[in-house]
């Protein structure tokens, strides 16, 4: 009786050391004496102690910071760039077992892919094309992880800091720009209201008393203020007579 009493005692001692639970979003790696065995899901397991040892390892989205890189583009400008990876475990055996602190060879990898793909490009690219850049990294990060177990999700590029040299140079372009843009826009309307101008007169020359009219009206319109004007009016056929007579007359 008293062994039975001892075994039982025993027993609830030791069952803890055989059931292992593993939370949600984690998955557990067991090595027997040594050697990869099996991975277990979330919930409760039954290992076979003390052989068999358990390492968890998170499988949910984890989000690295990619350290401020300093990378001089193609057209030789040095600029100071950081960002972000996200990316989650999708092979837990492999990125535990086939690649040493698989974190740290994604941030390498992340760093080393940042500047390579920033000196081939100029710097209106990196600055307007930012997505661009952050998709062609990820999938240069991404071919590699692909054998740490380990899925890219997406890079985006935070910070991009540029010399302040370069910045004053970039807003002198802007207001150039600018300029350019509203000098054009002036020129074109100009040019329309010319073209109106010009088919308006030929209106009023081919209807009789269209330019009295007009004449009237316009004298209404600069009235308002008469303390400021001087207005002299003469008659419509005032120029006529200082012009050449033809021969026919």
């Amino acid at each position: 009786m008293n062994i039975i009493i001892f075994l039982f005692i025993l027993a609830i001692v030791l069952l803890p050391m055989f059931l292992k639970i593993i939370p949600e979003g984690f998955h557990g790696v067991i090595v027997f004496l040594g050697k990869y065995n099996r991975t277990i899901l979330p919930g409760l397991n039954v290992v076979f102690f003390p052989f068999e040892k358990v390492q968890k390892v998170d499988v949910r989205e984890q989000v690295m910071d990619i350290p401020t890189q300093e990378a001089i583009t193609q057209d030789n400008v040095s600029c100071m760039v950081d960002g972000i990876v996200r990316f989650k475990v999708v092979n837990p055996s492999t990125a535990i077992f086939k690649v040493q602190n698989y974190r740290s060879q994604i941030s390498a990898k992340a760093q080393t892919a940042l500047r390579d793909v920033i000196g081939s490009i100029t710097l209106d690219e990196v600055l307007t094309k930012r997505a661009d850049v952050a998709e062609h990294i990820k999938n240069i990060v991404d071919s590699a992880a692909e054998q740490w177990g380990v899925d890219i999700l997406a890079i985006e590029i935070q910070n991009i800091e540029i010399p302040a040299d370069m910045k004053r140079s970039m807003a002198q372009q802007a207001e150039a720009d600018r300029g350019k843009k509203a000098r054009i826009i002036k020129a074109e309307g100009e040019k329309e209201a010319s073209t109106k101008l010009a088919e308006a007169a030929m209106i009023l020359s081919g209807s009789k008393g269209a330019l009295e009219l007009r004449t009237l009206q316009t004298l209404k319109e600069i009235s308002a203020d008469p303390s400021e004007k001087i207005i002299m009016t003469l008659p419509n056929n005032f120029f006529g007579a200082f012009s050449p007579k033809s021969n026919n007359e």
